[in-house]
């Protein structure tokens, strides 16, 4: 419950808690994120940017994902004014957030979707055996493996890049034969067999959650978009910074426009939404 005395004015900070909260990413995936703690905080207003004119960016060095994640988080705090960061992207989460968080430590909170995802399955003590599905770019970084070996070394952990599902994700082919094909193709991962959860390590897999689950007779699944959502109602509570009533409706912000970007945000947040370009680097 947060304390009437700091309604308003958060202590130290000069942040109000009727502040938006800022989620950004290389392009669409981020708006899973961005729709599940709308649902769950739904009094909160969301400023949410991709960066669609750099997408993709696992093809791109960490420190040119590091300066874009700079730029955007200034965006976000300085020019929108947001109380909280949320990195909605596995790459950037791994390239820039130890910059992003060291430079804004005791100002504001930032939140990635890869710790509470591990800090999810490390804390389930009936998970021995975890599967990982997520791009090449992520598998390949070694994030994961990296962070569940040394906070659990007893967990074993089975990753495997799916690089097919989100672009066949945002293509719309999921819900079908097509996406059944392609699942039944990396979901046989003979590891697969002996798990007991599976991290979906990319936020463009919560909208084939469904199907997935098929494969697995109801085996655990840790949703980034969930967990991710619930982490940040947890850092809001704990910092007095929970907004009682929404001020402001929700706004997106895209660094390049296609239309075929604006036809998928409807699939990705569940709802159409107004896109407003923004280039940051005039």
């Amino acid at each position: 419950m947060i304390c009437l005395s700091r309604l308003n004015k958060i202590q130290g900070s000069g942040m109000t808690v009727n502040q938006p909260i800022g989620i950004f990413d290389s392009g669409i995936g981020g708006l899973t994120v961005a729709a599940a703690i709308g649902r769950l905080l739904p009094q909160e207003q969301l400023i949410y940017f991709g960066d669609t004119a750099h997408v993709p960016y696992g093809d791109k060095s960490v420190e040119l994902i590091g300066s874009y994640a700079e730029r955007i988080t200034e965006f976000l705090l300085h020019e929108q004014k947001c109380k909280a960061i949320v990195i909605a992207c596995n790459t950037a989460s791994a390239a820039a957030y130890s910059l992003l968080r060291d430079r804004y430590k005791g100002s504001v909170p930032v939140i990635n979707v890869i710790d509470p995802m591990i800090e999810a399955v490390i804390a389930d003590d009936d998970i021995k055996s975890v599967g990982i599905i997520a791009t090449k770019t992520t598998i390949a970084s070694g994030t994961y493996q990296e962070k569940f070996s040394r906070r659990k070394p007893q967990l074993l952990f089975h990753p495997l890049a799916t690089p097919l599902l989100a672009s066949m994700i945002e293509e719309g082919f999921y819900n079908d034969n097509i996406s059944s094909a392609v699942l039944e193709e990396y979901l046989s991962y003979e590891p697969f067999k002996s798990i007991d959860g599976l991290v979906l390590a990319c936020t463009h897999y919560p909208l084939i959650k469904k199907e997935i689950n098929h494969f697995f007779n109801q085996k655990l699944l840790f949703d980034s978009a969930e967990v991710v959502a619930s982490k940040l109602k947890k850092i809001l509570e704990a910092e007095s910074l929970i907004s009682l009533e929404r001020k402001n409706t929700n706004r997106f912000y895209v660094s390049d426009f296609t239309q075929s970007f604006e036809h998928s945000t409807k699939i990705f947040f569940g709802k159409q939404v107004n896109l407003e370009l923004m280039n940051l680097w005039k």
